[in-house]
Parts: C-alpha cells; sequence; structure tokens
C-alpha cells in the first residue's frame, strides 16, 4: 500500500473522529481546519518529493557499493554535444531522460546517445509547466508520442521515465502505469540549473557521494559541461565507478 493511501485512511478516520468531538462539543470547529490544512501539506510534500515514493514506486538509489550513475535530463540541448564528448574520453556511459519535443529537434544528438552506448530515457515530450495538472490519458499520451519519437530515430522504445520537475502525483502514477513505464528518481540532486560557482556545485556533489548514487543532472546547461570531468576523474579517486542507471537498479532500458 503506497504512503498516499494510507494518509487518505488516517485523514478520513481523524476527520470521523474530530467531527464526533466537535458535536459533543469537546473540540471547537478549528480542529478541522488544522486536520485538512495538514493533509494537504502532507500531499504537496509527496508530490514534490520523488524520494518518497509517495504517489507510485520511484527508483531513486541503487544497492551496489561501489558504483553510481549519471543522469541528464531535458535534452538534447545546447551543452549534449560537449558533455557527450567528455563521456566519451572519460569511457562513462550515462542515461539521457529526453523531453519528445527536443528529440525531433536534435535526432543527430539521439543518435550520438544510442550509438555511444548512453541510456536513452523519457522526460515527456513537452515538460510543460502543466503537466501535473493534466489528466492520466493526456500524460500518457506524451509519454507514448516521445517513445515513438525515439522509436523512429533509433529502433528502441525506452521503458524508464522521469517525472518533470520530478513531481508525482495520482494521474503521474496512472500513466506511468497505463504506459508500462519505470518510474526513475535520484539521489543527488545537483541544482545545477540554479548553480554560478564550480567549484561550489562539485564539492556538493563528490561531498555527499556514496554507493548506489543516483546523480541528477542537466545536458542544458554549461556549469554541467565544464565541471563533467572534474566530477568523474574525482569519484573515481574515492573510489566509484559508474554505471548505467538501469545497470544499476537492474532494470530493462528498452521494451
Amino acid at each position: 500500500m503506497r504512503p498516499f493511501s494510507i494518509v487518505n485512511i488516517v485523514f478520513v478516520a481523524s476527520l470521523v473522529v474530530i467531527d464526533l468531538a466537535y458535536f459533543a462539543g469537546v473540540v471547537e470547529w478549528w480542529w478541522i481546519l488544522i486536520i485538512v490544512l495538514v493533509y494537504l501539506h502532507i500531499l504537496v510534500l509527496g508530490a514534490i518529493y520523488i524520494r518518497w515514493n509517495f504517489f507510485l514506486k520511484s527508483y531513486n538509489k541503487g544497492s551496489k557499493s561501489n558504483l553510481i550513475a549519471l543522469t541528464f535530463d531535458d535534452g538534447p540541448s545546447t551543452e549534449t554535444a560537449r558533455i557527450l564528448d567528455v563521456l566519451m574520453r572519460q569511457n562513462v556511459q550515462a542515461a539521457f531522460f529526453s523531453i519528445g519535443k527536443n528529440a525531433v529537434n536534435h535526432p543527430e544528438l539521439v543518435k550520438r546517445w544510442h550509438n555511444e552506448g548512453h541510456l536513452i530515457g523519457n522526460h515527456s515530450y513537452n515538460h510543460g509547466f502543466n503537466f501535473d495538472w493534466q489528466s492520466s490519458k493526456t500524460m500518457a499520451n506524451e509519454i507514448t508520442q516521445t517513445n515513438e519519437t525515439i522509436k523512429k530515430i533509433t529502433g528502441v522504445i525506452p521503458k524508464l521515465f522521469r517525472p518533470p520537475y520530478g513531481v508525482t502525483n495520482p494521474n503521474v502514477a496512472k500513466a506511468v502505469s497505463r504506459t508500462s513505464m519505470y518510474s526513475i528518481g535520484w539521489n543527488i540532486r545537483s541544482f545545477d540549473t540554479k548553480a554560478k560557482d564550480k567549484d561550489a556545485l562539485l564539492e556538493k556533489i563528490l561531498s555527499r557521494l556514496k554507493g548506489g548514487d543516483i546523480i541528477l543532472l542537466h545536458d542544458s546547461m554549461a556549469i554541467t559541461a565544464e565541471i563533467l570531468t572534474e566530477l568523474i576523474v574525482n569519484a573515481r579517486q574515492k573510489g566509484f565507478n559508474f554505471a548505467r542507471v538501469d545497470q544499476l537498479l537492474d532494470l530493462e532500458a528498452y521494451a
């Protein structure tokens, strides 16, 4: 049973108890408001923290003590080629969670991902700000459209999906189930999209490294391309090796 279901049961039971206590004159009406606000707060936190596995199961960390995985979101994008060059020089395979419309615009980079042995994942078609407000059917259509785009370019159909912004809700859960995908999260979020200081970003990631880590990066960021060589070299010096996220998690990459 997902935490979402457990919270709903507790919420309903709490409301019943508070209602009975209110009509019995034991508590004031605002206790009902407190219960509702606490419930809504938990739902919001469950939505934004993918590692809670609140609405659906996501794979957020591996169990192999010496392996870590690099994952890149939002491409193909401006820095994808430079990042691929670094990965090739360092002999590292990573995962790229592609936005479908970007794949359409840059099929040559999608082909590079595939030809150079990287995993191609699904990151929705539009990655719109309103993705999480859509129906599960519309979400599933976006996932399917991206899979069809990637299949047309490479011949493979991704099974790994990363929800836009890492936000989940019941409709995302239904869409992932409907499309038979695996939801992939992370346990190290670099916030490279907001970083300004290369040294600080590098230290932030390296200081948190542990075996089984899934690191979230973006191949749209110049700062990410700039620190990538040092990140790989320093991680290896700490005793870590790199694996694709599907290998780290023992999941099928493609249908």
